[in-house]
């Protein structure tokens, strides 16, 4: 499958990013040795003007890296059409056993390379400079997730082979599986919009008290309860949410969403919802480097810019996810 174009496309951006992300390993070392920020003597010089390359270079490689996740559900869901048994990109990660790892690699890892660009532009913020050290020694941490990232990418479009037959989206979610596993088994959908409906007004009023004042500890509760949102809501779209856009109340998937015969509607729904994690994440994150040298005014402006974000893109996200169950009961339909 490496001739495949999406498995070019990715292999290519795996590869650009591996050899970005050793270059700067090796600034990140130098950094980490010899960085002396009240230092003018000519390793100090060179370093400052190496590290303003390596940085954009690695700002823009994680970049591309998060961008690998659109690409791999994409590929995926064009791999479907030649292996025997998938109708979606839900049977064409399953055709091995490296597709649903890679998968999920790519969403949390799109957190992690976020995270890192967040520090990099506030870093650029200050002329002081103060999170060099810091955002080197990050980069070191974040390299075996890179190589993580792109080897079960790798081993994962080197396992798809056409006779292979996997299992399509209705047998995986479905609520009658016979003998196979079904991935959302057990859970009751009431319950999952119960706990929906609540965690939403949860995060309404935390950021909303965010905004009005700022408390460690709430904005700390505030960037946990987004990234237990997130799962839920992963759970929720897949459960309750697209059986409704499907008009199919047998029909469960999170990924038949992103396609074209429903209007693209999952890019709307996932594009709305991970940024607003990020950002709700990242609002406390940010404050952990607020005392550095230079960062009190630029922490606290992005907080409260990441705060409000994430509140707009909630609105956005709930109001997609009851669209369709809304209409549905409109219409009649439970009637």
């Amino acid at each position: 499958m490496f001739l495949n174009p999406w498995s070019l496309a990715l292999t290519l951006c795996g590869l650009v990013v591996l050899l970005l992300g050793a270059v700067a390993g090796k600034t990140a070392v130098r950094v980490l040795r010899f960085w002396e920020p009240g230092s003018d003597s000519n390793q100090q010089i060179r370093l400052e003007n190496e590290i303003w390359l390596s940085s954009t270079l690695v700002a823009y490689g994680l970049g591309f890296q998060i961008v690998t996740l659109i690409l791999f559900v994409l590929a995926a869901d064009e791999f479907c059409q030649v292996i025997v048994g998938a109708m979606c990109a839900t049977g064409a990660l399953l055709a091995n056993p490296f597709g649903m790892p890679a998968l999920l690699v790519k969403l949390f890892g799109v957190f992690f390379y976020g995270f890192w660009i967040l520090l990099h532009q506030l870093d650029i913020r200050s002329e002081h400079y103060p999170l060099v050290r810091i955002k080197y020694l990050a980069l070191l941490l974040l390299l075996p997730l890179l190589v993580l990232d792109v080897t079960l990418q790798t081993l994962y479009i080197a396992g798809i082979k056409p006779d292979i037959i996997t299992s399509c989206c209705a047998v995986v979610f479905g609520e009658n599986t016979g003998g196979s596993t079904n991935l959302i088994a057990g859970y009751s959908q009431q319950g999952l919009l119960l706990a929906f409906i609540g965690a939403i007004a949860g995060l309404l009023l935390a950021g909303w008290e965010l905004l009005l004042r700022w408390r460690l500890w709430l904005a700390g509760l505030y960037a946990a309860g987004w990234l237990w949102f997130l799962v839920l809501s992963l759970v929720v779209i897949t459960t309750v949410v697209s059986s409704y856009v499907y008009a199919m109340p047998y029909h469960k998937c999170p990924f038949c969403l992103l396609k074209p015969e429903y209007h693209y509607f999952g890019f709307g729904l996932y594009g709305a919802l991970i940024p607003a994690t990020f950002f709700g994440a990242s609002a406390a994150i940010a404050g952990l480097v607020r005392g550095r040298e230079g960062l009190g005014g630029v922490v606290d402006g992005y907080q409260r810019l990441a705060v409000k974000l994430s509140l707009v893109l909630l609105v956005v996200f709930s109001g997609l996810s009851f669209y369709h169950y809304l209409k549905y009961l409109i219409s009649g339909g439970e009637g």
